[in-house]
């Protein structure tokens, strides 16, 4: 409901596109003032025109620790409060673990498990000191089940689930409240994105957004997404795994892993079909 986040300062990183950019417009329409960050800011203002006096953009990398101290700091002084900060900003490094090097593996650490990281520890002291606040944390179903093909991305986001888990236990304490978001495929931008150009080009890639639809169904709209992800922050949900099919996939993982495994082996084998024999160009 909206009375419950109007009036309220968000931050939310990754705001450009897809969940992160859905949350602020969700945040936005529901009546709070949001500090949307990203580190490409020409589509950060091409996004965020139009959403008001509510929004205020800000360019932020989040593998930059003091970056984002100092931007937290100031929000919070500005505001004269921090009620949420949604460590959203994340990357996918899709590909066979043979064809991945330790560049490759460092990035993705960095952006989705360092950011993360070092989003929780500038917001969570302003918390402890307000006695109150909410940290948000995107993970992922990916993080609750295998994602063969994506095991990189799979990793840090199981990294996110248990720092977000076992912190909420410890932040009970103070009255600040730590919940993940973990969706399934979801249609944004990440799911076409390249090897990032500085580093070196994977020699095989999945297609992911068909591997993901024969994983576990079409990409869902991040709108709805957000919309569900707010509902479950609002009744402070330590997981909240959305939409309802990826509660599903999540419940048979933990009741009968052997069925998951059984069908990601058959959706890897079709995925794998395609791609040339291993050191051929």
């Amino acid at each position: 409901m909206a009375g419950y986040w109007e009036g309220k300062t968000a931050v939310v990183t990754g705001a450009a596109s897809g969940i992160g950019l859905a949350l602020s417009e969700e945040l936005i329409r529901r009546g709070a003032s949001v500090w949307l960050t990203d580190i490409d800011t020409a589509a950060l203002e091409r996004s965020a025109a139009g959403f008001g006096p509510n929004a205020r953009g800000h360019e932020l990398d989040v593998r930059d620790s003091a970056a984002v101290r100092d931007l937290v700091e100031f929000v919070a002084k500005e505001s004269g409060r921090l009620d949420f900060m949604f460590n959203n900003a994340g990357i996918i490094m899709p590909g066979e673990v043979h064809d991945l090097d330790i560049d490759h593996f460092d990035r993705i650490i960095d952006v989705n498990i360092r950011g993360v990281v070092n989003g929780t520890l500038a917001a969570y002291p302003v918390m402890v000191r307000q006695r109150c606040g909410h940290i948000v944390n995107t993970a992922s179903l990916a993080g609750l089940a295998p994602a063969p093909l994506l095991s990189s991305y799979a990793m840090t986001k199981h990294a996110v689930v248990g720092l977000t888990s076992s912190l909420r236990f410890e932040a009970a304490r103070y009255g600040v409240r730590v919940s993940a978001i973990c969706p399934s495929a979801v249609n944004t931008p990440m799911l076409d994105a390249g090897t990032p150009q500085d580093l070196q080009k994977v020699p095989w890639r999945p297609n992911v957004r068909r591997y993901l639809r024969r994983l576990n169904g079409p990409p869902a709209d991040p709108r709805s997404v957000a919309a569900s992800a707010l509902a479950g922050v609002e009744k402070n949900q330590a997981l909240i795994i959305v939409p309802a099919r990826a509660g599903l996939i999540a419940m048979v993982y933990r009741l009968a892993p052997g069925l998951v495994h059984s069908l990601g082996r058959l959706v890897v084998a079709a995925e794998l079909n395609g791609r040339p024999p291993v050191g051929t160009r």
